[in-house]
């Protein structure tokens, strides 16, 4: 059966710019561009063309709540002189348009023109072949689907009382063409699908979720363990767990991560400081220091954008480079960074292939694609028995990271106590903090089963969104500084949960090894607190007392108020404004998380800057930058 609105074919979806269009831009053409935008002189220019179709969908109380389709097109120049750039684009593709955008980027530039080498089409690889992208399916086809997952998940237990079930879905079309004589296509599908399970007992409400997708159609429920009730079943999982979980708690302790979605901590703590253009400016952290030691000598870190068909999979980067595997982390030694054009010239090597942007209307920069721990020696279930007293961490909510620093915070949505080497409770409010390499300097186990994350991630990083995934083992790190609510050890035992929670090879759902879950909303500890409240943190007295000295009346922990003046306002990262120092990642999957731009005066251990809060609401798709003032 045919959806009665006219569902678009692939020959519709062509963009105009394309072979055989009404505005083609072939090479030669593509050459003349880039001559005028170097007509005032400057190193280098290139030309980003995009015609982008997104759609999704919603599903909530068994109906389809929302539906929305979008198209974005249009054409952007750059004009590189030294460390400066200038750039312009326009959504307009008659030729004269197209000369004004080009003229305006080379408004950077002062001298003689300078001639680009003529341009000739190079051929890709082909990572993400999809014979039907899901954007041309039906609507029906898409709807039926996140009713089955409604369905499985409602049917999975009695006390799941809400679901929400979402398909996001896009098709790139692109070409870059750039002075050096490169000229690309590429067409770039995405798919993610996501469902949201809460259940409530005894009063108490929990929530669960899981997703997946990546560069893929719609085959990909096909897949064993990925079809819409595997997923609705996971997220109704994770939600009847959490309704037995206890408060976490609090102090150095022992962790293991679990494999796959657990990479993010590699992605932000060091992934984010090893792109090129923060050591190119010499703000991060691990800035001349390749060579030496930086991580434990078990830990290997390779960003990979070959993956076939991962959702942080590309052909060729949006500056026209061929990708390549790039290992960043070799036995725990720095190898090097990842690069753009910009900081391969600056520092005398070839670009890696991880220049990227968001859309037509962005500079590329240098961004991570699948960025992966590689796996070790250990037996998964050997690495929890040899931990007497932690917490295993088993579904991440996002992170944060100050990049000059290291210093991060991670929020866990799925955690379980570890006592004697068993999974015993599952904790919520649980919060890691630390700083990347000497998190990375503490690995002293490596499980042999590395699983990458299954295509729920979104990067943000200086405004700018793109997809990404990573992969890891299971990974037992040494102590590192937990946010609970209870000091550790001060809670008895608990007692002992179903066999089914005694390892974490229990835990995993019967699903592909490679399969990892979209993450959950994370709780929050006690002592976070939504603005406007009276209540009060878990650290009263102290904090009562800090606020006294200074003549306040009560206990805050939330920053000033935007009426207030600027002098009076909490201390933030300025650097960070300019330079995306400070960056944070989560599941596309995920609810909208809040951020704080002040740390808690009685818990000096957790870095200044942006930590998760109930303030300042930010998008699913969370941000690498700053809030914006």
């Amino acid at each position: 059966m045919t959806h009665p609105i006219a569902t678009p074919s692939l020959d519709a979806l062509r963009a105009p710019f394309a072979a055989g269009q009404p505005y083609e831009l072939d090479p030669e053409r593509c050459r003349k561009l880039l001559a005028i935008a170097l007509r005032r002189g400057g190193d280098s220019a290139d030309l980003f063309a995009e015609l982008a179709t997104s759609g999704s969908m919603g599903l909530e109380e068994g109906i389809v709540k929302s539906a929305s389709r979008g198209v974005s097109l249009g054409v952007g120049f750059r004009v590189r002189r030294g460390d400066a750039a200038g750039y312009a684009y326009t959504e307009d593709l008659a030729w004269e348009a197209l000369v004004r955008a080009a003229e305006t980027a080379a408004e950077i530039a002062s001298g003689g023109p300078v001639d680009p080498v003529a341009v000739s089409e190079r051929s890709l690889p082909s990572r993400y072949a999809v014979p039907t992208p899901s954007i041309v399916t039906p609507g029906l086809a898409k709807r039926e689907l996140l009713s089955r997952a409604d369905r499985a998940a409602r049917a999975a237990d009695p006390r799941v009382d809400r679901v929400e079930a979402s398909l996001v879905e896009s098709y790139r079309e692109l070409l870059i063409a750039n002075s050096d004589g490169w000229f690309a296509r590429d067409v770039q599908p995405m798919l993610r699908f996501g469902v949201r399970a809460l259940a409530t007992h005894n009063g108490r409400r929990e929530s669960g979720s899981s997703g997946g997708g990546g560069r893929v159609g719609l085959e990909y429920f096909a897949r064993p363990g990925k079809s819409p009730e595997d997923h609705a079943r996971e997220a109704v999982r994770m939600a009847v767990a959490m309704l037995d979980a206890r408060e976490a708690p609090a102090g150095e302790m022992e962790v293991v991560l679990a494999p796959g979605d657990s990479a993010v901590l590699v992605h932000e703590a060091v992934g984010h400081g090893l792109e090129g253009d923060f050591n190119r400016k010499g703000t991060s952290n691990y800035t001349g220091r390749v060579g030496q030691s930086v991580a434990s000598n078990l830990c290997t870190v390779v960003d990979n954008a070959d993956v076939e068909g991962s959702r942080g999979a590309i052909n060729v980067d949006d500056e026209g480079n061929l990708t390549r595997p790039n290992t960043l982390i070799e036995n725990g030694v720095l190898a090097g960074y990842m690069h753009d054009s910009l900081s391969a010239k600056h520092f005398g090597v070839k670009p890696t292939g991880n220049g990227r942007r968001e859309s037509f209307r962005c500079a590329p920069m240098p961004r991570m694609t699948n960025t992966v721990l590689l796996a070790g020696q250990d037996d998964p279930d050997e690495i929890v028995r040899s931990v007497k007293r932690g917490v295993y961490a088993r579904r991440f909510g996002g992170g944060q990271v100050d990049i000059a620093s290291g210093d991060f915070v991670f929020a866990l949505a799925e955690a379980y106590l570890i006592e004697d080497g068993v999974l015993t409770a599952p904790l919520k409010g649980v919060n890691l903090i630390g700083n990347g390499p000497e998190a990375l300097g503490k690995v002293t186990m490596l499980g042999n089963d590395l699983t990458l994350s299954d295509g729920i991630w979104t990067c943000g990083k200086d405004g700018q969104s793109v997809p990404v995934n990573q992969g890891s083992p299971t990974i037992r790190v040494g102590p590192m500084t937990g946010g609970g609510a209870q000091l550790a050890g001060a809670a008895g035992r608990a007692a002992c949960p179903p066999r089914s929670l005694q390892s974490p090879s229990s835990l995993r759902s019967p699903r592909a090894s490679s399969r990892s879950s979209s993450s959950a909303a994370p709780a929050r500890p006690r002592w976070w607190r939504a603005p406007g409240r009276t209540s009060r943190c878990g650290c009263t007295r102290e904090r009562s007392s800090w606020w006294r000295r200074r003549g306040r009346a009560r206990s805050r922990c939330a920053p000033p108020r935007a009426s207030r003046s600027p002098a009076r306002a909490p201390p933030t990262s300025r650097a960070a404004a300019s330079s995306a120092s400070s960056a944070t990642c989560s599941s596309s999957a995920t609810s909208p998380r809040k951020i704080r731009t002040r740390a808690c005066p009685i818990h000096p251990s957790l870095p200044r800057g942006r930590i998760p809060s109930s303030r300042s609401t930010i998008p699913r798709a969370a941000r690498c930058a700053p809030p914006r003032r």
